[in-house]
């Protein structure tokens, strides 16, 4: 059994560093657009940003309220009752009760990796899917902590946040885009006015260039925290860390990838498909699967104490 502290604690810290990479990527955009009234004036700036904002929060928003019919179509997931797998909605049912959440729908997915995800905009609406080959290979109780894994991300709106997080991200992408186009094609503030400090404007131009990149970076960075946090919910849905370690272990003993392995659901599984060897940690979507292992058995370690 678990120490109640020691999963509440990673909770805790989790949530913590979520809320301050969200801050940040609040601060990042607030000096994209400083960067953009500075380098191209207030006229041309105060028209660019809201178009920015407004074309990032369409695609993601329209895709967060349709995200459980959008993720079916890319993985390829198809909805099933209880009849067609009865004991496996015993499973997550146990799950629902002990996290007081909805009953999801749920799905399968035909591929020979063993992999899971959750989605859906709010518990209402959640979808869990697991491929046939997950099936196949984890026994109960480690399934049960990959079931309490993925309803963690549907109680902790993680759907919500990764919305929040792409939607900022893509407006600062789409800003910084259309500026380095202007600036391709000679527009902006006339620099002959003796208004413009140099110093100032070479600062902007290096906002602009490099926040894209530092956006893509608090993302990834949300995203792993969000994995972490869903690891330690989890344990305060089973109190039995050893499951979803053991299933963990699984995917880590299994070199096989979903073939539906796109960027844009990368996220949402348990273990990303994404090669992890050939792509810097700073970009993952994931904690090294390794370092999540660990801290479930750090967890273990500690044995349990009274609530």
């Amino acid at each position: 059994m678990a120490n109640t502290s020691d999963f509440r604690a990673a909770q805790s810290a989790n949530k913590g560093k979520t809320y301050f990479l969200l801050a940040s990527m609040g601060v990042l955009t607030w000096l994209v657009a400083y960067a953009a009234l500075t380098y191209f004036g207030v006229g041309t700036a105060s028209t660019i940003v809201p178009i920015a904002v407004g074309i990032s929060l369409i695609g993601v928003w329209g895709s967060y309220y349709g995200s459980d019919k959008l993720v079916l179509t890319m993985t390829g997931a198809k909805l099933i009752q209880r009849e067609d797998a009865p004991e496996l909605f015993n499973l997550i049912e146990e799950i629902v009760i002990a996290s007081g959440l909805p009953m999801p729908k749920v799905a399968i997915v035909e591929d020979t990796a063993p992999n899971a995800f959750a989605t859906g905009r709010n518990p209402e609406h959640a979808l869990i899917a697991f491929t046939t080959r997950i099936l196949e290979v984890m026994d109960r109780d480690e399934l049960q902590g990959v079931i309490a894994h993925e309803l963690s991300h549907v109680a902790n709106r993680d759907t919500l946040v990764s919305a929040v997080a792409a939607t900022t991200a893509g407006a600062i992408a789409i800003l910084s885009d259309f500026m380095a186009r202007m600036m391709f094609f000679g527009g902006g503030r006339d620099r002959r006015d003796g208004n413009s400090n140099p110093l100032l404007l070479v600062v902007s131009l290096f906002i602009m260039i490099l926040a894209p990149m530092a956006a893509m970076l608090l993302k990834s960075a949300i995203s792993r925290k969000r994995e972490s946090l869903a690891d330690a919910t989890a344990v305060s849905f089973t109190r039995n860390p050893a499951g979803l370690r053991k299933a963990l272990e699984v995917l880590a003993a299994d070199s096989t990838v979903v073939r539906q392995k796109s960027n844009a659901v990368a996220h949402i599984w348990i273990e990303s498909p994404l090669d992890s060897k050939s792509l810097s940690k700073l970009f993952s979507t994931h904690p090294p699967i390794e370092e999540r292992i660990a801290t479930l058995r750090a967890m273990e370690s500690l044995g349990p104490t009274s609530n």
